[in-house]
């Protein structure tokens, strides 16, 4: 009854084809739009800001630019986590040799180096596909990380060897740095998701996206019918490895502080690509479905034993999630293959319906 969608008539294609061709879903998204942008910043603890808020946001750029790789063109990837490494050591060069450049056209930029560095990675796609190509990623993953590790001149010739974000003003106001409030990095991340994901959106749904899906499904189809697999493969690295560039300065910037080679290595971009299958490939809903579940899924862990009393070490926590996590995996890819957002989908068919039978 909540979701009737009688009475809503469209006149025109251009109306048929809206963003948002029911009201309901319109409504919806104004609803999500009023909490993360007036009721949380108000609301949230520091801690729901540093455990939830902020790296849900991050975790769902990152599968989103995964995504528009995998789910959307079809080209395996192993090596986010080093894509992402691109981009905040590229932004932690831009910041220090220029430190008068705007914090927020620095992270937008640093996306640009990740890209440039994905393309050249995503040269192999051209050639080989699947299994090879991932682990075609898979080797940029490791090379990359060395790099970050053996040249000193990324981190400044710092003894530690770690990237440490400087305080950084915008408008007479730290945005980034040890002494920026959490609210506004959270209203930084807040704006730069969601114009990115409003392009990503676009992106899909218009020709590039429709060229995208041709060549994930049979590129050699495509390629007969007149689509050009080297411009589609490659344009597909290029928006991808910035879009995951750009979230990789935020981890860094605005959330971690600080960051060491290894914080890029394997685990993170097996993480993200956890976050893309769980929420579904090839949807733009899913990133932010599967980061709020693999995010939020160790913080709920930490905190319902000490509410029933019980005295669970770290270790064990650490151990439930990664069992959950993996049992999700195997779930979702057997019992629904697109994921959480695949799940919404039918919900929302049914409330459509309802009370009618499907």
């Amino acid at each position: 009854m909540l979701y009737r969608t009688a009475g809503q008539f469209k006149t025109s294609y251009e109306a048929d084809q809206a963003l948002f061709p029911v009201k309901q879903d319109a409504f919806l998204l104004g609803v999500i739009l009023l909490f993360a942008w007036v009721i949380f910043p108000l609301t949230a603890s520091e801690f729901t800001f540093q455990a939830i808020l902020i790296p849900v946001l991050i975790f769902s750029l990152a599968a989103m630019g995964l995504n528009i790789l995998t789910g959307f063109a079809g080209q395996l990837s192993l090596g986010t986590g080093a894509f992402m490494g691109v981009g905040a050591y590229a932004c932690y060069k831009m910041v220090t040799l220029m430190p008068w450049m705007n914090p927020v056209v620095a992270i937008l930029l640093s996306g640009v180096f990740s890209a440039g560095v994905g393309v050249m990675f995503g040269i192999p796609s051209l050639r080989i596909k699947g299994f090879y190509l991932a682990i075609a990623t898979l080797a940029a993953q490791f090379f990359l990380v060395w790099l970050f590790e053996k040249w000193a001149w990324l981190y400044n010739y710092n003894q530690s060897g770690a990237i440490q974000v400087p305080n950084l003003e915008m408008f007479g106001t730290f945005v980034s740095g040890p002494q920026a409030a959490s609210v506004t990095e959270y209203y930084v991340v807040l704006a730069i998701v969601t114009l990115l994901t409003l392009v990503c959106i676009n992106l899909t749904r218009g020709n590039l996206g429709r060229t995208w899906k041709a060549t994930r499904d049979m590129d050699i189809a495509a390629e007969l019918i007149g689509i050009n697999l080297m411009r589609s493969k490659l344009t597909a690295f290029a928006i991808s490895s910035y879009i995951v560039g750009v979230a990789g300065a935020m981890y860094v910037f605005m959330w971690k502080g600080a960051a060491e080679p290894n914080a890029f290595d394997i685990p993170l971009s097996f993480e993200v690509l956890f976050i893309a299958i769980i929420g579904g490939l090839g949807s733009i809903l899913g990133n932010y479905l599967g980061a709020i579940l693999i995010v939020g899924l160790p913080v709920v862990l930490n905190l319902v034993p000490a509410t029933l009393g019980l005295n669970w070490s770290s270790a064990t926590v650490e151990h439930l999630n990664v069992m959950i996590v993996g049992s999700l995996i195997v779930f979702f890819l057997i019992v629904e293959p697109h994921g959480l957002n695949q799940l919404w989908r039918l919900i929302r068919e049914k409330l459509i319906i309802w009370p009618f039978p499907h």
